[in-house]
């Protein structure tokens, strides 16, 4: 291999991911609500940026002077620019935009005198009981800014005479939550069939006289501290980490600060007093506008609904699958591949129903990663347990913002009699897997089921997340897959497996081999192509395995959602923004014509593939794997949602040669025309 490309850094490649988010809510095509809803997301996604990987970098440079230091100054400046485009489609296209519709957002205080009223009436009753003004006093015990939280900062001026002329009128400084439990805008109706909206934050300014009797109210300034999510365990690899992790949940909302928003209007020195009193020197500070946490616009009204939003089509049934009496009659029959939220998740969830409830069913295993908060899957565990099956979950409990529903679902399961193994010090098991082992029609023989996916048992983000799931009940798999459940019980790292691939065992090597099969087709003329869909693609030593695929004349296509350090240089990276989000895992491998597909669990970062327990399996059947590679190739023919990825971190709008493809529609379709014809 000749002179090796330079990757992009990983920091920097996700904000490019983030900042072609934000191009969706400039996209004029778009419906209107989902253009607000990506103004969420962006900024959803920029807070947690900071939370983890900001706030992990500030503290390395805090120690060192260098790399890290120059990272962080370049991430300041590309969010800036960001942020001053997020302004812009904000103030100059999205407010426009619902005005015409006869939506009025009414800002800074902008609106008539007429609605005091109804405004007072509202503070009254919903508002003012939730508020705990506090003067800030150096004497007084200082309030905590919990992570995230709106306030709003009062200068005062008491209205009592001064004593004498010399004398100077100090200002007074409260803090002003803004409460979480109430919605973030206030709307009401014109009479006229138009609909006003004003933030929460306006309502509580124009109010604030009623908090503050015999004070001058001189200034109003809106702040938001963004804190380190790190959970500050010190030894992972001693002591009980389930433990150290419940008692460091509350320490999560006491990290020190990553980020410093405030409203860029505030006086030099009311910011000067906020900043000493609250400690805030270390928080990146960041200069904005008079509203913040603009996640909370994933609420925001529309009083015409579904008008000006892209509707949720209805999920597929499967005519081939509802056919079969039981989930389990189906399976022995042959595998089945589907596709979310295109199809049905009730599948997945009848499919634990059912194994709860039949009584062949003797054992379930299973693995719990992110599940849906009330979950019917661990309501379902929970009963087979009850009807006397053995069953087992692994808990990962150290799923990042997931930490505390998994332990409070995994309290609940083991009280009803599941067995509950947790976390492994230093390890994460992110596999998407359920065994169930069930006795034969004769009751002699014992046969397993299998489920692999590439997203999360949560029936809540099946919804929005675009992934696949597997049923099979193929003995090599199977068996396996057994195997594997006891590594998670008493991990080794030494179990030989041949039928399923498994990060930290064989998986890297696997990969590694069928893309060097890639490269000897094409050295010989046949048929070679590689095209892989994930959502991160960081780790260097595959990334060169790719760029000595490219080099040998394989054609390699890379489909990724967010991080991607490979620089197109001879390979082509493209990008899907769009309703759902992409969040499957599928390898496809030409192979000479015969062609090889495989998904699964784990992204190609360093963490999945070394320091996590990950899944991927092969998709044998060849209807569902010619399915499957169908649907990739939809992906691949999109030129409204997708960009290509370009040297420079930008995006590049792919050329609309021939037909418009807008991928999620077109599966859509494609799944709902297959499953009539077959």
């Amino acid at each position: 291999m000749g002179k090796e490309t330079p990757l992009f850094d990983r920091d920097l490649s996700w904000l490019s991911f983030n900042h072609r988010v934000l191009e969706e809510a400039a996209d004029s095509s778009v419906p209107l609500f989902e253009r607000i809803k990506f103004l969420a997301i962006y900024s959803s996604n920029l807070d947690e940026f900071y939370r983890v990987r900001v706030a992990s970098l500030q503290s390395i440079s805090g120690e060192s002077e260098g790399a890290d230091k120059n990272l962080l100054e370049e991430i300041d400046s590309l969010v800036q620019v960001q942020q001053e485009q997020f302004g812009e489609i904000f103030l100059h296209q999205i407010i426009p935009t619902l005005r015409d519709e006869g939506i009025r957002l009414n800002l800074n205080g902008n609106f008539p005198r007429t609605w005091a009223d109804d405004l007072r009436r509202y503070f009254m009753d919903k508002v003012v009981h939730l508020l705990h003004p506090t003067l800030l006093k150096k004497s007084m015990v200082r309030p905590f800014l919990s992570n995230g939280s709106l306030n709003l900062l009062v200068e005062l001026h008491s209205r009592r005479p001064l004593k004498n002329a010399n004398s100077v009128r100090k200002p007074k400084y409260a803090l002003v939550g803004i409460p979480d439990s109430l919605p973030r805008f206030f709307q009401r109706s014109d009479g006229l069939g138009g609909y006003d909206v004003v933030f929460l934050d306006d309502v509580i300014r124009v109010n604030l006289g009623l908090l503050f009797s015999g004070y001058t109210i001189v200034h109003v300034h809106s702040f938001k501290v963004s804190r380190s999510a790190d959970l500050g365990i010190e030894d992972e690899f001693e002591g009980n980490l389930v433990e150290k992790i419940r008692s460091s949940l509350s320490k999560r909302k006491e990290g020190v600060p990553s980020r410093f928003l405030y409203d860029e209007e505030m006086p030099a020195a009311m910011l000067g007093f906020l900043v000493r009193y609250f400690k805030l020197e270390n928080g990146e500070p960041v200069p904005g506008g008079r509203y913040h946490r603009f996640s909370d616009f994933f609420g925001f009204p529309n009083p015409f609904s579904p008008r000006l939003e892209r509707p949720f089509p209805q999920p597929l049934s499967v005519p081939a699958l509802d056919s079969y009496s039981t989930m389990f009659e189906a399976i022995k029959k042959r595998d089945w591949l589907l596709h979310f939220p295109y199809q049905k998740y009730d599948y997945v969830v009848e499919f634990f129903n059912q194994a709860a409830f039949d009584p062949k069913v003797v054992e379930i295993k299973a693995t719990q990663y992110r599940v849906a908060p009330n979950s019917a899957i661990v309501q379902a565990l929970i009963n087979a347990a009850r009807n006397g099956k053995r069953v087992t979950v692994f808990v990962e409990v150290k799923a990042r913002f997931d930490e505390e529903l998994n332990l409070l679902s995994a309290q609940r399961m083991e009280q009803a009699g599941v067995r509950i193994i947790y976390s492994h010090p230093g390890l994460k098991v992110h596999a998407k897997m359920c065994l169930v082992t069930r006795k034969s029609r004769n009751r002699k023989r014992l046969r397993n089921y299998a489920y692999v996916a590439t997203g999360n048992f949560n029936e809540k983000t099946a919804r929005i997340y675009s992934d696949q799931g597997y049923f099979t009940s193929d003995p090599e798999v199977c068996g396996e897959m057994e195997h594997l459940f006891r590594e998670l019980h008493k991990p080794t790292g030494l179990w030989p497996f041949k039928h399923i691939l498994v990060a930290r065992y064989n998986l890297v090597e696997e990969f590694k081999r069928l893309i060097d099969n890639e490269i000897l087709m094409a050295e010989r003329g046949l048929p070679a192509g590689i095209y892989i869909k994930m959502n991160n693609l960081e780790e260097e030593g595959m990334i060169r395995h790719l760029q000595t695929a490219a080099e040998a004349g394989v054609r390699v296509r890379v489909m990724v959602r967010s991080i991607c350090r490979l620089v197109p240089n001879g390979i082509e990276v493209r990008r899907i923004v769009d309703k759902y989000l992409e969040h499957a895992r599928v390898f496809c491998f030409e192979n000479a014509g015969n062609p090889r597909v495989f998904m699964g669990s784990a992204d190609w970062m360093g963490r999945n593939l070394f320091n996590r327990i990950e899944l991927v399996i092969e998709v044998r059947d060849s209807q569902w794997s010619k399915e499957l590679n169908d649907v990739m190739e939809i992906q691949w023919r999109d030129n409204l949602s997708a960009r290509k990825l370009k040297s420079d971190l930008s995006s590049e709008r792919i050329a609309l040669n021939g037909e418009a493809v807008r991928a999620q529609t077109a599966i859509y379709d494609f799944l709902r025309d297959s499953s009539q014809s077959s």
